[in-house]
């Protein structure tokens, strides 16, 4: 018989293990920061054919002075190197990054990772709490997957947990405003042999004093619906095989045996007489 395999759990990773593990902050380093910096771009270059985005200017249009929190759904193993390289080759800024797994690679913290356990609440929210810390620092940009477990890809519906909607609210409350942006993420084979990885910046979510919901629920719903409309119009895209808007962080030359190929597309051979 078969063993079936189970892919995804709905028990955030903390609460099966069922222990107590101490809070690691993020703790960088020029040195660090390097090393990790070549070898998460150099780990997509060796797997991806490219590396596509649009919809940057959603940050860069922005207020530079006002923290900014990006939100993604969350996959696959990928999703935080993506991260990682979008903080620092498209926005140039130190990431900050919450894992619940830190304690199985502590030297992530080194890059900008922070850990959260989710065995308890009290536990989780020493996470939260930080997170709101690190908002107001403008060298960083916090990374937050909201569903708080990996979910299939194109996963449906877009659920969160009430995480990034606390650290929204709060970090209101200290900082006056907060710009939230969606993002897309897929890895997906266009015409190469590899696969790319495409990502989409949703439309900036500005957020103050005199707009933020009060109610935790409202947010979280407006947060989920922004990256599920993200998500999809991505998908739409990809589905046509768009993506002459797209920027290019990285894309690889072509192998021999494609470049072949590419000329003898352009070969106009004669018709072939009927026999």
């Amino acid at each position: 018989m078969v063993e079936t395999e189970k892919l995804y759990s709905d028990v955030p990773p903390t609460k099966l293990r069922n222990k107590e593990e101490k809070f690691t902050p993020a703790k960088t380093t020029k040195f660090w920061l390097w090393v990790a910096s070549m070898f998460f771009f150099n780990m997509l270059q060796n797997r991806f054919y490219a590396f596509r985005y649009r919809g940057a200017e959603n940050y860069f249009e922005g207020d530079r002075k006002v923290p900014t929190i990006l939100f993604a759904p969350h996959s696959n193993w990928w999703d935080g190197i993506v991260f990682y390289n979008i903080t620092h080759r498209i926005f140039h800024k130190e990431i900050r990054l919450m894992i619940e797994e830190l304690n199985r690679f502590p030297l992530l913290s080194k890059g900008g990772a922070y850990s959260v356990n989710k065995k308890s609440a009290q536990s989780a929210m020493q996470a939260l709490k930080y997170s709101v810390d690190l908002v107001g620092d403008l060298r960083n940009i916090l990374c937050i997957f909201p569903q708080g477990i990996i979910r299939p890809p194109h996963y449906r519906p877009v659920e969160f947990q009430t995480g990034l909607a606390y650290i929204a609210q709060n970090a209101v409350k200290r900082y006056g405003r907060v710009n939230l942006i969606p993002a897309a993420f897929d890895y997906v084979f266009f015409r190469d042999n590899r696969p790319e990885v495409v990502v989409d910046f949703g439309k900036r979510i500005e957020f103050n004093k005199d707009n933020i919901p009060s109610d935790r629920k409202e947010l979280n719903h407006i947060l989920e619906k922004a990256l599920e409309q993200t998500c999809d119009e991505q998908m739409y895209e990809i589905s046509h095989g768009d993506v002459s808007q797209y920027n290019i962080l990285f894309k690889q030359h072509l192998k021999w045996y494609r470049r072949i190929e590419q000329r003898l597309k352009r070969i106009d051979l004669p018709p072939v007489a009927d026999v």
